[in-house]
């Protein structure tokens, strides 16, 4: 079961795409899982993702990033043109505000229809650094990052991380090298409520479905890792 909300800021509204469990299992409310996209918008890759965490009894919610520069962006890396378009949209995106529509985002998915008050984070890419900046600027109560590109650039805000984060690198990562790589492990590693995995050979984006660098067995292998991770941060203890 899919349709949208609106969330309400300073500036305006942004749409977010949401998927629903068909059917409310053992429990009548469920986690919401916030999914922060690429660059390339809330396309049928980002959906198809949300509808996975629906069909396992997540609330999904994926919202529209670059609203405030244009709504309604689904791009697609094979059509040409795309690439370009999606790297201006990257480039005048303000991330502190997309921040502060993440928090805002959070607390509206406490209290939606069917919730049971805990919220996730977990996104890709550009939504990867969004997740991070997320973990240790709102209070969110778990996030997942997936290859996050910049986040070397924002180490300096690991310690105000509270929650739980777990954070997925891929080895030969073209968008984050190797120096970044380490500087990365270096400020997470030793953290308590922080899990980090590398991939070892993999590319950037090896775990979005349909991409030109997925790998199903290590995406497979990352996203069972995030399910138990949400699994035990956001599902009450029986």
């Amino acid at each position: 079961m899919t349709g949208q909300i609106q969330v309400q800021t300073t500036d305006g509204s942004f749409a977010c795409y949401v998927a629903r469990p068909a059917a409310p299992g053992q429990s009548p409310t469920a986690p919401v899982v916030i999914i922060i996209q690429e660059i390339f918008g809330v396309n049928a890759g980002i959906r198809s993702i949300a509808d996975d965490y629906a069909a396992r009894g997540f609330i999904a919610v994926c919202p529209d990033l670059f609203w405030r520069t244009e709504s309604g962006v689904f791009l697609d890396e094979s059509v040409e043109g795309d690439w370009g378009k999606a790297f201006a949209l990257y480039k005048a995106y303000d991330r502190d505000k997309g921040v502060d529509d993440i928090a805002l985002l959070i607390k509206q998915a406490r209290s939606m229809e069917g919730s049971n008050g805990k919220v996730g984070v977990t996104g890709y890419c550009l939504g990867g650094l969004m997740t991070f900046l997320s973990a240790a600027r709102t209070d969110g109560d778990a996030f997942a990052a997936y290859y996050g590109g910049g986040t070397d650039q924002y180490l300096d805000e690991a310690d105000r991380i509270r929650a739980p984060l777990l954070y997925h690198l891929a080895g030969e990562d073209e968008f984050i090298d190797r120096e970044a790589q380490a500087k990365i492990r270096s400020a997470l590693e030793q953290k308590d409520n922080v899990e980090l995995y590398v991939y070892p050979g993999r590319n950037h984006a090896f775990a979005r479905p349909g991409g030109n660098h997925y790998h199903d067995a290590d995406a497979k292998l990352a996203n069972s890792r995030t399910d138990a991770f949400f699994a035990r941060t956001l599902r009450p203890s029986v």
